[in-house]
């Protein structure tokens, strides 16, 4: 499932018309990184990586909707942003990825 969603993740940010050439490419790369990171984390926090991994989802659509909600885009990288911070000690790559893939995301709203 988490392999599934991240693929769909990428499709999305790889169509979008909203997007510039260097942000998609920023974007891409982290979210290889989170690949391998939530891939690492869900043997052992199975539901957690699941959430991340959703939460990432819904915040990549709203941030590239051609007619975006502000409203929704904050809520949905809050809870991206949230959904990984328990795991700043344990798995720190992992926090960082998200923060910079969620801050990508939100500059794509302003």
């Amino acid at each position: 499932m988490i392999e599934k969603t991240i693929a769909e993740i990428e499709a999305r940010i790889t169509r979008a018309r909203s997007i510039s050439e260097r942000t998609r490419a920023e974007l891409l790369k982290e979210l290889a990184v989170l690949k391998m990171e939530v891939a690492d984390l869900a043997k052992t926090h199975g539901e957690q990586a699941e959430s991340i991994t959703r939460f990432a989802q819904a915040s990549t659509h709203e941030a590239t909707r051609d007619q975006k909600d502000q409203e929704l885009l904050d809520i949905s990288l809050k809870g991206f942003s949230s959904s990984v911070k328990e795991f700043e000690n344990s798995h720190p790559t992992l926090v960082q990825t998200a923060n910079r893939i969620a801050q990508a995301l939100a500059n794509m709203g302003i």
